[in-house]
Order: C-alpha cells, then structure tokens, then sequence
C-alpha cells in the first residue's frame, strides 16, 4: 500500500519552465520601464503582488498598470506580458500528470497566479495537444481565487480540509525552497525540483 495518494503541484518552474528575463522584456514592452524592479520569480509585491493574492479585481490592476505606464493596455497585452513567466510547457510533464492519475493519484494544482495567466493556462493553446491545464487536474488551489499566496500556511491547510486528505499521504512539488518548508512545517511530503530540469522519473523516489 503507497503512502501518498495525493500529489499538488506548483505551475511556474515546475510543470512549466520559467524564464523571468523574458517577462521583464515583455512588461516593458508594453511600457513598464521599471519592470525588473517590480516582478519577482517567486512571490509577487505591489499591485503585482495584490493581483495575484486577490486583494484587487483584474480590473482594478489593469486600471493601475496604466496608470503606471500612462496610457492604456489591453487585456490581450497584459496575458502577454504574463506569460513571459513562461519559456516552455515540457510535454513529458504532462504526459507524467495524465500518468499518475491512471496509476490512481489524486493530483492538485496549487499556484500564485493571476487570471491573466489563467486565461492562458486553461485555453487550448496551452500545450501542443491542445488541452488546457486544469483538464490534468483533479481540483485546483489558486493564489488570486482563494485570495491566500504560498508561502501562508493557510493556502495548504485549505487543500487539505477541501480535500480531505492527509498531510503524511501527501507530495507538494515546488521549485521555491520557501514553499516548500511552509508545507513541511505541517506534514507534508515535499520534492523540491530546479526549474528547467527534467524531474519526471526523480519524482517516483518520493513517492
């Protein structure tokens, strides 16, 4: 009998690759000069921040970024600033997220993220095979929808109580070293893997 039943995993980093340079570029084409200073790999600040933690509408960030640059944006632009963040979607992971849960695990996204770049994400043009990402998963835990940013504690407590599952029959698998001490600090199996890298076979010695 397996110990984990239960596998979240993180998006940027982990199931995608993630290259910040080119969101940097990205966001200053669209006019924000001091796009370097602004966006972090990890965990997002300023009005970057309050969108993907859910404390402002999507609304209310595009009304501000232009406020910043000093003339408008349109939706299409800021989806494409967004998805700089991402430089490839490795169809090897999804291929090994359609796999485990044949194999009979129950798998949860649990991402800082913001509906930008879920426009993105759950379209088909997400992967080559045209599906978009929430159809490889079972449930999905995201920063902006349940307005709590990783490395809170409560984000995790909250997929366990909705879940009902297990700290001790559970793997979070995140690129963040922060991360993914939170969720050690309350049981959880954890696998660190470095973005870009292949983790898809490492990923069976952990469960």
């Amino acid at each position: 009998m397996k110990d984990i039943k239960n596998i979240a995993f993180d998006l940027g980093g982990v199931i995608v690759t993630l290259d910040q340079s080119q969101a940097v570029r990205r966001f200053v084409e669209i006019g924000l000069k001091d796009a370097e200073e602004r966006l972090d790999p990890y965990t997002q600040t300023g009005i970057f921040g309050d969108l993907e933690a859910g404390k402002i509408s999507a609304e209310q960030y595009k009304a501000e970024m232009e406020r910043l640059v000093g003339h408008s944006v349109t939706d299409e632009q800021l989806v494409y600033a967004w998805t700089g963040y991402f430089k490839e979607v490795p169809l090897r992971n999804l291929h090994l997220l359609d796999q485990l849960r044949n194999e009979g695990y129950r798998l949860m996204l649990l991402s800082n993220t913001n509906p930008y770049v879920q426009k993105w994400a759950n379209s088909n043009d997400f992967s080559e095979e045209g599906r978009g990402l929430w159809s490889y998963f079972d449930a999905r835990y995201l920063s902006y929808e349940c307005r709590l940013m990783k490395p809170d504690e409560r984000i995790f407590r909250k997929m366990l109580v909705d879940e009902q599952i297990m700290p001790s029959e559970t793997l979070f698998v995140d690129d963040s070293p922060r991360n993914v001490a939170a969720a050690s600090e309350l049981g959880i199996k954890t696998f660190c893997p470095v973005n870009g890298d292949d983790w898809t076979k490492k990923i069976y010695d952990y469960l």
